[in-house]
């Protein structure tokens, strides 16, 4: 168990935080609500996310985003869908905790059904609202813009293979075949989804292949945090695999984590600060942080029961 959760154990919440940098006592009450948890809900992404992110911030329109780790290549295109009125509209990459929560609704529920068509309704309505998103007012509005960025780009990953390490990915189509249609408020009865949505089928077949379990109140406790989000998926598909200790340099991590940041001295400070936020919601997390080095990864249990992952994905 982290340091963190080991001090509020021993102290308490409110004496934990006299033992911590006042910048910091928020993390002690995100570390104490996640002690006190007793949900067992699970959620699913595919482990090429693990790998690769969209972007933290909006692009400017008509830009195209790519990020490459060793191992895969994530490049996602913005895409055009018609209006309302008939009328077509270009969209831009989605970007954001938003878009996050969203394909790790479609994830989740593709797996848990075995199927790629997705039921959207009240169900995906009641998950965000357990995220912390509020699907009412602005909250609305970008949860809206953020599926119809989803639904009109195309998102492809690669990765290297045969004898030449050529890179091959999946079919160049939408992640999402069918797009999530958002409707206006009613006087009486808001209706905010169409009924289903289906993923494409090479997405699907490569999320059942390589799915990566996460604990749903974790993300809970970061749903804002983009950056944060990204980290938790990455521990939870890295510690638990791992058979020794593995540094990470921040070179290593810039690489991975740093689109946006210019340089990687401004980027160390708010990577650290989101790593300390997905420890906080990961207890189990063995993770060293050198300010002149990086990081060191040691084997760790999975956010969640070895039992449970077994039960969802067999």
């Amino acid at each position: 168990m982290g340091e963190l959760h080991q001090l509020v154990l021993r102290k308490g919440r409110e004496a934990a935080k006299r033992y911590v940098p006042e910048g910091e006592r928020k993390l002690v009450d995100i570390a104490a609500t996640v002690l006190e948890e007793e949900s067992n809900a699970l959620g699913i992404t595919y482990s090429g996310f693990c790998l690769t992110s969209l972007p933290h911030r909006r692009l400017p329109d008509g830009i195209s985003w790519k990020r490459q780790s060793p191992k895969l290549t994530l490049l996602v295109e913005p895409g055009q869908l018609l209006d309302g009125r008939g009328d077509v509209k270009s969209y831009g990459v989605p970007y954001g905790s938003r878009a996050r929560l969203i394909l790790l609704y479609l994830q989740t529920e593709a797996v848990r059904n075995r199927s790629p068509e997705v039921e959207l309704g009240r169900s995906m309505r009641n998950w965000l609202e357990r995220m912390g998103t509020t699907t009412g007012g602005k909250s609305y509005i970008d949860v809206r813009d953020q599926a119809s960025r989803i639904s009109a780009c195309r998102m492809t990953f690669f990765w290297p293979s045969g004898p030449d390490d050529r890179a091959i990915g999946f079919s160049k189509e939408s992640i999402v075949q069918s797009g999530i249609q958002l409707y206006d408020w009613d006087d009486e009865q808001p209706r905010l989804w169409v009924d289903t949505v289906r993923l494409s089928d090479s997405f699907f077949n490569a999320l059942k292949k390589h799915p990566v379990p996460i604990w749903e109140p974790a993300v809970r406790h970061i749903a804002n945090q983009s950056m944060a989000i990204d980290i938790y998926i990455w521990l939870a598909y890295r510690l638990r695999v791992l058979e020794k200790p593995t540094p990470i340099t921040w070179a290593a991590a810039y690489a991975q984590f740093g689109a946006g940041y210019k340089e990687i001295r401004h980027f160390r400070p708010r990577f650290a600060e989101s790593l300390k936020m997905a420890l906080a919601v990961y207890p189990d997390a063995k993770v060293d942080i050198d300010d002149d080095t990086g990081l060191t990864l040691h084997p760790s249990r999975p956010p969640i029961p070895e039992r449970e992952m077994a039960a969802l994905l067999a």
